[in-house]
């Protein structure tokens, strides 16, 4: 996967593409994956880098959704069964059978969470993970030993699915890549380009050098997530607006305030959201809200009260009351929802399916769905762009393509090399071959030196934020320390993309103003 290789892809060709899809989060890199497995010219353009926006940053969970259950929306959660499984079966590296406890209250519906929780696993039929069983009171107390205690009935345990979302979006550009398609980040869509009122391509720019490219193709897939209505814009101005931006945020603690390997999933917080509690990497990474935002961004910030409410629920479940200077990470990220026609619906009441849009033009858009349903999402698209393209016929061939690293024997709870699957073994040998790239760069994160090399060279890491945020996960897991190592990362990137002084000067400014978001000053403490 190699940046200077795509783009030399898109000077030399002179026929139009098949297929150009904008946005490189889970949708998009899917579609790309889903497109160029099955032969047709495949091109992905991305403004900034691979899952910088949402797909980054998520609640880590491959899931049905428990919740949409009790909401009946059955049709997705069974969908999102079944996609569940086949994520388990094409990317043993990336995702791991997590068990979770739901404490069950009178005021709950407990019941449904007993009996319901018997109907999740009859519809993951044989891609389930493992049955759900009831607690009785003491077995719940003993798994979560500060539960609130009062009208609290017992448990039920049940399984769900847990992965890295950054990682398993840069595997997803390297399946790409694998199947003869390109993906390039840092390149902007500016402009869509039309013949007799029809899409026939895109013009994007090289954020890195300016250069201007007029891209022809037979189809263009707008997979922007919240950015869709700005890509709709270019095509039709003035149309109303399509997405419902709704902000998560996360919290991110140390492995000692979830002592056992068990997730606690909340179903009904004190203003009717739903709360994880999940051990990653490592960490604990404790959300999510649900807040209707005006604007959306790039970087979008955890508001106080998001933080403080995410804090005071935990403090009911987890060993010990958490507090802000307990943070070591807080993140936000953006849900693109597709806008309900019913303007009053809440938030968490709008549906997480995903819809098709083709304008008069025919720019295709897909908008809402989540990480678990993306390879059923990028079927759906692409199914649209052969009709409306006159590309011939091909089969989907995603339910059983294993993803780019794909390995049955490494231990993804343990080994925190474990997301590289088969391309583990070539990092490692580049420190101990390569003089320069031995050792830990953060020893407290384990994170080795050799990681940076591969990241430039095989994953088009551009940044020194690239690296830190989503081709490893340090400043989500411990901002500060992410903060400590990046002016060794910028040393080291520097060497390998041969940068100057002032770019890693430039470098290192540009991440601090990043990460300041993810953590709490002390005087604010």
């Amino acid at each position: 996967m190699n940046r200077n290789k795509s783009l030399k892809k898109i000077r030399k060709r002179v026929k139009e593409w098949d297929i150009v899809i904008i946005g490189g989060g889970a949708t998009g890199l899917g579609a790309a994956v889903d497109a160029a497995s099955r032969g047709y010219k495949t091109l992905l353009l991305e403004q900034v880098d691979f899952s910088k926006g949402t797909s980054s940053r998520s609640t880590k969970l491959v899931h049905g959704g428990v919740r949409y259950l009790q909401q009946g929306d059955v049709s997705m959660v069974f969908e999102a069964l079944q996609e569940r499984g086949l994520m388990f079966k094409n990317a043993p590296h990336l995702v791991t059978n997590q068990s979770f406890i739901i404490p069950a209250y009178d005021f709950w519906g407990g019941p449904f969470y007993t009996v319901g929780l018997k109907v999740y696993d009859l519809m993951a039929g044989k891609l389930g993970l493992g049955p759900s069983k009831h607690l009785s009171l003491e077995e719940t107390i003993e798994a979560i030993p500060t539960v609130e205690q009062e009208g609290l009935k017992g448990g039920v345990v049940y399984h769900d699915g847990q992965f890295d979302d950054s990682r398993m979006a840069i595997s997803l550009a390297q399946t790409c890549v694998d199947y003869g398609g390109a993906v390039v980040n840092y390149c902007k869509v500016t402009r869509l380009l039309k013949k007799d009122d029809l899409i026939s391509g895109v013009v994007a720019i090289d954020g890195e050098t300016g250069e201007e490219f007029n891209i022809k193709s037979k189809v263009v897939i707008n997979a922007t997530g919240v950015f869709a209505d700005e890509i709709i814009q270019m095509d039709e101005p003035g149309k109303r607006d399509m997405i419902t931006p709704s902000q998560g945020i996360h919290v991110v603690l140390s492995k000692d305030f979830l002592t056992n390997d068990t997730a606690i999933m909340v179903p009904h917080t004190s203003d009717g959201r739903v709360m994880f509690a999940v051990p990653w990497h490592n960490h604990v990474v404790v959300g999510t809200t649900d807040t209707l935002i005006e604007n959306h961004s790039l970087e979008p910030v955890a508001l106080e009260s998001e933080v403080d409410f995410v804090l005071e629920t935990a403090g009911q479940y987890l060993t010990k009351q958490p507090s802000r200077k307990d943070v070591l990470s807080v993140f936000a990220g953006l849900r693109p929802l597709a806008k309900p026609e019913d303007e009053g619906k809440a938030t968490k009441e709008i549906s997480r399916s995903h819809k098709i849009l083709i304008s008069m033009s025919g720019l295709i858009t897909i908008i809402g769905g989540k990480w678990t349903t993306y390879r059923k999402m990028a079927e759906d698209t692409v199914e649209k762009a052969i009709m409306l393209g006159g590309l011939p016929e091909r089969e989907c061939i995603t339910k059983h393509l294993p993803i780019h690293g794909f390995r049955m024997d490494i231990d993804a709870y343990t080994d925190p090399m474990a997301p590289y699957g088969l391309d583990k073994e070539e990092i490692l040998t580049i420190g101990e071959e390569e003089s320069g790239w031995n050792g830990y760069l953060s020893e407290k994160l384990k994170i080795q030196k050799s990681q940076i090399a591969w990241a430039v060279r095989n994953e088009m890491a551009r940044t020194v934020e690239d690296f830190l945020a989503r081709r490893t996960r340090a400043l989500f897991l411990d901002a500060r320390e992410s903060l400590k190592i990046a002016p060794e990362v910028a040393d080291l990137m520097a060497i390998e993309l041969n940068e100057s002084v002032e770019w890693k000067r430039n470098q290192i400014k540009a991440f601090e103003d990043v990460a300041k978001n993810y953590f709490f000053n002390e005087k604010n403490q």
